[in-house]
């Protein structure tokens, strides 16, 4: 995985081959923050990086000057990946190893950017129980985006508070705000 922008421009981290996860392509990723680049103010945006497998997303933010980056997964290995390239990194990410559900009920803070990148098995169901904890928790700002990245296979163009989606090979970016 190679971060594409700011600070760590260029850099590159290999994840151990163990973890099970299925990172975000440099293409895919390189579209979505140019699609996030004008709504977004880095040095004052605060993250929160669901399902976070390797940090990729919570890097590249974080690269960008994002001054407060929250990451999350179930899975020990990636936690500890996580924060080992956080440490190399020098960069601002808090991780947790929760259920994303767990956290997401528990959570009192808001975000000015939440992106979920959930097994692609995901349901319909639990795709919906993501937003819907994200909007009735009040966990997105006012003007706020939450991104979910699913496969093709979903459709969450039904979902309230639906605005967007863009599809980038197998990868869907679904964009939701208040």
């Amino acid at each position: 995985m190679r971060i594409i922008s700011g600070i760590h421009k260029g850099r590159k981290l290999s994840a151990p081959k163990s973890l099970p996860v299925r990172p975000t392509t440099d293409r895919a990723k390189e579209a979505l923050f140019n699609i996030l680049g004008p709504e977004m103010y880095w040095p004052q945006s605060s993250v929160l990086d669901l399902f976070s497998g390797t940090g990729n997303l919570s890097y590249e933010c974080a690269s960008r000057g994002c001054p407060h980056v929250v990451a999350v997964d179930a899975h020990s290995g990636c936690v500890k990946f996580i924060e080992q390239s956080s440490r190399t990194l020098e960069v601002p990410v808090s991780v947790f190893k929760r259920d994303v559900s767990a956290f997401l009920k528990r959570c009192a803070e808001s975000f000015d950017l939440i992106f979920a990148d959930p097994p692609y098995d995901f349901s319909q169901e639990q795709l919906q129980e993501i937003v819907s904890l994200c909007f009735e928790k009040a966990l997105l700002k006012e003007e706020g985006i939450l991104v979910i990245e699913h496969s093709a296979q979903r459709d969450l163009s039904e979902l309230e508070h639906f605005e967007s989606a863009r599809k980038y090979g197998s990868t869907i970016f679904s964009f939701f705000r208040p």
